[in-house]
């Protein structure tokens, strides 16, 4: 399936102004119900019809907008991520079967964040192995003297920091880097995208922002604290039927707690409940 599948203005949006219009007309296209949906994709798969898959694209162009923007937090433009995450749609219309009782947004998802993914990772490797002017004319010139020279021991760094007017560290620096591989992750070894297993998420979308992320932890770790508070609060039988009920594996039934502790089952129901409402007060308190 190729590009032409989709107009161009509304393939790969460009700049701040246009993609806003971009947005704006992508939500004015209609969502396919499912029927339609079915159909479409019938036609297109059976018949070979370009314009029903033109139509199931369009009709989603949408969705990978709101997918894209999750993505906003990783330094690239979005008109860049949506872009690719047409590609992603593209290819999952290619590849969706009607049949299998799902809709198109459901599968589509994996294709769109996976194209993403490729895209942030490609960029993200550029931007690690150089990032100033400095370190890209490094990078160059040493990928050079690298094929000449192989990995090099401490006298050559020193001389080919000497001929690119650097500190020898930057050489090294430079060099670690230039010896990290990228591995692909969207196809099988033998690149064959019939054999294509789509990944659910290999990125997580930036939802929440560090400070929140922070809070909700520090939140965390104070009720966590609390609770071993009122654990130490606790006697050692009690504390030991808490522990055993809610905190380790295997939980231990009320039988194997009432044969420990030679009582009925109903002692230890009330042995535990009693100790819950402590530590209930204590995470209240």
């Amino acid at each position: 399936m190729g590009t032409n599948l989709v107009p161009s203005h509304l393939l790969a949006p460009a700049g701040t102004g246009s993609l806003d219009a971009y947005i704006q007309e992508v939500n004015r296209i209609p969502v396919l119900s499912l029927e339609e949906e079915q159909a479409l994709a019938r036609r297109f798969h059976e018949e070979d019809d370009l314009d029903a898959a033109r139509l199931m694209v369009m009709s989603h162009l949408r969705f990978v907008v709101h997918v894209a923007r999750g993505y906003s937090g990783y330094g690239l433009a979005l008109g860049d991520l949506i872009q690719e995450g047409n590609i992603g749609l593209m290819k999952a219309v290619k590849r969706f079967d009607p049949d299998q009782g799902v809709r198109l947004v459901s599968f589509a998802v994996h294709w769109i964040r996976a194209e993403i993914h490729e895209f942030i990772l490609k960029n993200w490797r550029i931007v690690k192995v150089a990032t100033t002017k400095a370190q890209r004319k490094l990078f160059f010139n040493l990928r050079r003297q690298k094929k000449r020279l192989g990995w090099l021991n401490q006298d050559e760094v020193n001389r080919v920091a000497e001929d690119l007017g650097v500190k020898p560290e930057v050489v090294t620096e430079m060099e670690s880097r230039l010896a990290g591989q990228d591995v692909g992750f969207d196809l099988t070894s033998d690149d064959d995208e019939s054999s294509y297993v789509a990944p659910a998420a290999y990125l997580e979308a930036i939802t929440v922002s560090p400070a929140e992320a922070i809070e909700a932890q520090d939140w965390e770790d104070h009720h966590h604290q609390l609770l071993f508070d009122g654990l130490d609060q606790l006697d050692d039988r009690a504390r030991d039927i808490i522990q055993s009920r809610w905190l380790l594996e295997p939980k231990a039934t009320l039988q194997e707690l009432a044969d420990k502790y030679d009582v009925s089952a109903e002692r230890i129901r009330q042995l535990e409940a009693n100790a819950m409402k402590k530590l209930q007060a204590e995470l209240a308190a």
